[in-house]
């Protein structure tokens, strides 16, 4: 019977190999209902005999380890099609944003990419806690004043966590003097980077042996750059239907608790999905406001 039953099994799994190479080899030939049409046929490395720079940093590429290292980056966000794609799309929705915040403080405009590979530009949430597009931990919130509790968590409050954010590059820029090591200290935290800065004897970003995470951050940063400026280079059309900004929306002033955000939303004409979107920073279904404190709350029109 065990016997019988491995054979069986045996002959299903090289039956399903089968079928799978031949749907794949079909997909790459563009047999799939077109589907393949529109995928690079070849995959082929890029070329690295230019300049590369972030927020004014040339890259010294002609260290054979650090054009490795770009190289890999460059590689591995150009052939994550769909993740990079919907990247790039959402640039639209969130860039003109970041953008005018990093001008207000005279900071270069490179540094909207952080939250690209922070968190793909979405509210996202980390296996250690970190949330939000710029992926603060709460000691960090409370720290750059955003208020995080049950029913707020202003790391999703897309204007106010960009504020603190990009308070903590420059924070960081001021103590580290580089934007290669602000990179570097914000993936690994500050305190650590300066220890391995005074441990290693390093001089620059580039002399330093940090973990593989921290070794690939910047890297991704200047790929990603140089990625969403050259689309087309890459294989990627997104402006056809790129996301929209979520800017058609009014203010409403609440000053007093909110025991149902379902009952908010349709008294001021929209409903409880919409109200989330343009509010993700309201985390319950519900705002109590012992406080009273004044919150702006989005309403689309």
């Amino acid at each position: 019977m065990q016997k019988g039953l491995r054979i069986y099994v045996g002959l299903a799994a090289a039956l399903f190999t089968i079928a799978l190479l031949s749907s794949y080899s079909g997909f790459r030939a563009g047999n799939n209902g077109g589907a393949g049409e529109n995928l690079p046929q070849v995959i082929k490395s890029v070329s690295l005999d230019r300049d590369f720079s972030f927020a004014g940093e040339s890259l010294p590429t002609k260290n054979f380890d650090v054009r490795e290292r770009l190289e890999k980056e460059l590689l591995i966000n150009s052939y994550l099609h769909a993740n990079t794609l919907i990247n790039i799309k959402r640039t639209a929705r969130y860039f003109p944003l970041i953008e005018k915040i990093l001008a207000e403080n005279d900071l270069p405009n490179d540094l909207k990419y952080f939250p690209v590979i922070e968190s793909n530009l979405s509210n996202a949430v980390s296996s250690a806690g970190a949330r939000g597009l710029w992926q603060f931990m709460k000691s960090s919130a409370d720290f750059y004043g955003l208020e995080v509790n049950e029913e707020v968590d202003e790391r999703y409050h897309i204007e106010k966590s960009t504020r603190a954010g990009i308070k903590y590059l420059k924070d960081l820029k001021a103590r580290f003097g580089s934007w290669a090591l602000v990179a570097a200290a914000y993936n690994m935290g500050p305190t650590r980077l300066a220890k391995d800065i005074k441990l290693q004897r390093a001089e620059s970003y580039y002399e330093l042996n940090l973990p593989d995470e921290t070794l690939r951050y910047y890297f991704r940063l200047i790929a990603v750059k140089d990625i969403f400026e050259n689309p087309q280079q890459y294989g990627f059309y997104p402006e056809n239907d790129a996301y929209s900004p979520l800017d058609n929306f009014k203010i409403v002033e609440v000053k007093t608790p909110i025991l149902n955000l379902g009952d908010f939303a349709r008294e001021n004409g929209t409903n409880y999905r919409m109200l989330k979107i343009y509010n993700p920073w309201m985390i319950d279904s519900k705002l109590s406001n012992k406080t009273g404190k004044t919150y702006e709350v989005k309403i689309p029109k």
